[in-house]
């Protein structure tokens, strides 16, 4: 199969040689894992949680993953693949507000960072790590464990944050499970949303691919012209062009985490996934471009001292043949 992304690919050559990675094979689904690391880790930067990103995955010769964008940088945003997670409480990182300049603040995830000014955060901005916290990755045959802990003084916020990636033995399922403990002093208040990154078979964003939601979706946004919703469904009229975007918030879910359900497939190819949450959904954000396509659903949290909150989001991958 000819992808449009293929010269994408030159941009692996700019990634750290040494770069680690994991890889996990069920005999029905193989995903390969980027691993955290400060020093030669494929992505550090200062906005994605390191853990659990996913450079590749395969399932009856159908690709979900890969890298839709330029040339490679560790340091950039999104310079990222997969489903990957990013923390936020309100419009900002933990603790940013309350940080005095010379002080810390907390990107759960990645660690503790250095607030230079007094300028409002930069959601997309380029944060110095202090200190990265203690992370330890173990692999069995179906799972890969994360744990990330860090104390920091300065902010006075400490967690423990632990995301076990599996695959259900046989069957094209891949589970992300979460705990966050809240091992300070102060209240954990965020959300975090999973970016998902979807590039199935490298095709792009266009009248093959459709998202279904798990709910009467309503955007807040114009989709017109490229794209519209037929009942739960977001179609594309016209291929997306580099430099065109859909993207909007959508409303519409409620308070049961039955509403946190999607579906993306490619018409195309025949390549389906579904995405389902075990906790309710507090905001859905959709974003897609040329080369990628990003359902963005929220879960928000209140973790007080001692506490530890807990969620999961299973990915069921399929043909469109046998999956309906």
């Amino acid at each position: 199969m000819k992808r449009f992304l293929v010269g994408l690919s030159l941009s692996l050559g700019l990634m750290a040689a040494d770069a680690p990675e994991a890889v996990l094979d069920n005999g029905v689904l193989k995903a390969v894992f980027h691993l955290p690391d400060a020093v030669n880790g494929s992505y550090r930067g200062s906005r994605f949680d390191w853990s659990g990103v996913v450079k590749s995955l395969e399932f009856q010769k159908h690709s979900y993953f890969g890298v839709w964008y330029g040339k490679h940088d560790p340091l950039h945003h999104d310079a990222i693949t997969g489903p990957v997670e990013e923390f936020l409480s309100g419009d900002e990182a933990l603790g940013y507000g309350e940080a005095k300049v010379g002080g810390n603040f907390v990107r759960i995830g990645i660690g503790a960072m250095r607030k230079e000014t007094d300028a409002k955060f930069e959601r997309f901005g380029r944060y110095r790590l202090v200190d990265g916290g203690r992370w330890s990755v173990s692999q069995k045959k179906d799972r890969i464990a994360f744990r990330q802990d860090l104390k920091d003084a300065s902010s006075g916020y400490s967690y423990r944050y632990e995301k076990t990636v599996r695959m259900v033995p046989g069957k094209p399922e891949m589970w992300i499970e979460h705990r966050l403990k809240n091992t300070g002093k102060k209240m954990i208040e965020t959300s975090t949303y999973n970016h998902n990154f979807f590039v199935i078979d490298g095709e792009p964003t266009g009248p093959n691919l459709s998202v279904q939601f798990g709910f009467d979706a309503k955007a807040k946004s114009a989709l017109a012209p490229n794209a519209a919703l037929e009942g739960k469904r977001l179609v594309y009229r016209n291929e997306l062009q580099i430099g065109e975007t859909v993207m909007s918030e959508f409303t519409g879910f409620g308070r049961e985490a039955k509403d946190y359900e999607f579906r993306v497939e490619n018409r195309k190819t025949g390549a389906g996934v579904r995405v389902t949450g075990d906790k309710p959904l507090s905001k859905v954000i959709f974003w897609s471009i040329r080369s990628v396509l990003s359902p963005e659903p929220y879960v928000s949290m209140k973790i007080v001292p001692g506490e530890t909150f807990s969620w999961a989001i299973r990915y069921e991958f399929y043909e469109l043949s046998r999956g309906r």
